[in-house]
């Protein structure tokens, strides 16, 4: 095996051994041991990008920041909607600085916590020496304004807040603190997000993602028409007008139009396993797609999040 290779297989296993130990690592954490994710594969966003690529250098030229007399921030804080990109950008920082890549569920993880309460300092022992050991790694945590999260059902003010703060501030701090270790972070709820977490020390630089409509909406799109065409081995689309579809309507987040793209495409999977006839995807099933979205959405509850940019 190569450098690395033995890098990537060290993280996994290191990694994969704590969450034997830890059952809210095992529920709330991923690693990655080589992400893969390069500047080509996003749709615009080029000011994040280019704090992506200033913040790689912690890593990669350390020396550089010294040599203009300053130093890296602790860490790189991601806001913006759900589907934005956050986590995309954070792979993109790993592949960049060449780290493993490990991912927290932040919401997921407090749960954890109330549930294993007991462990909390087990826990932050365990953090801490499994980082001590790892290769060059970049630890993610994302959705950091836990109480707002979609994922364990929005605005939970029945959960214990002060001491999952304590928690989380305790394990910021032992993350920031190796040298080959790099911290981002992300919320889409900058508004109420506890000024505890953007003090100097802990995600020190803001970062905002937020993608031009239409131009890097349809840049993402573009390059997932691409990719769906590469895993089909054939083409699958026709001259679609990206930017007319994308233009007539403004809510979706760029996650959100992906799936609506990934969604005309299910449509077509089924026509052909019924054996229906079946055309490339047009700008007309997209727009078809788009109404159909419009109307199942406002038989839903309002909600600031979306979808998943990946």
């Amino acid at each position: 095996m190569n450098d690395a290779e033995i890098r990537q297989e060290k993280a996994q296993n290191l990694w994969t051994s704590a969450a034997r130990k830890m059952p809210p690592l095992a529920k709330a954490t991923e690693v990655l041991g080589s992400p893969d994710v390069h500047g080509d594969q996003i749709g615009g966003l080029e000011e994040a990008q280019e704090e992506v690529l200033t913040y790689a250098c912690a890593m990669t030229n350390r020396d550089v920041y010294e040599q203009w007399g300053t130093f890296p921030p602790s860490g790189l804080l991601l806001i913006g909607q759900a589907g934005a990109g956050k986590t995309l950008l954070a792979k993109a920082l790993a592949t960049r600085a060449e780290t493993a890549f490990v991912h927290v569920r932040v919401p997921r993880l407090a749960l954890e916590v109330i549930h294993h309460g007991g462990k909390v300092g087990e826990l932050l022992e365990t953090w801490t020496q499994t980082l001590s050991e790892m290769p060059p790694t970049t630890v993610y945590f994302h959705e950091l304004e836990f109480m707002q999260a979609e994922e364990i059902g929005g605005q939970r003010n029945d959960l214990p807040f002060g001491p999952i703060m304590d928690f989380l501030g305790e394990l910021t701090d032992r993350t920031v603190e190796p040298e080959h270790v790099l911290l981002a972070g992300s919320t889409s709820h900058p508004d109420t997000l506890r000024p505890a977490f953007v003090q100097p020390g802990r995600f020190e630089r803001v970062v905002e993602v937020t993608p031009q409509v239409p131009d890097d909406i349809v840049a993402a799109l573009q390059i997932h028409a691409r990719a769906a065409e590469k895993r089909a081995g054939k083409t699958l689309f026709e001259a679609v007008d990206w930017r007319d579809v994308v233009s007539r309507f403004r809510d979706p987040t760029t996650g959100d139009w992906i799936h609506l793209m990934h969604s005309v495409l299910r449509r077509k999977a089924r026509c052909e396993t019924a054996e229906e006839p079946v055309a490339l995807v047009s700008t007309s099933d997209l727009l078809s797609e788009v109404e159909l979205y419009r109307r199942t959405r406002r038989r839903l509850p309002q909600r600031a999040t979306a979808g998943t940019y990946l």
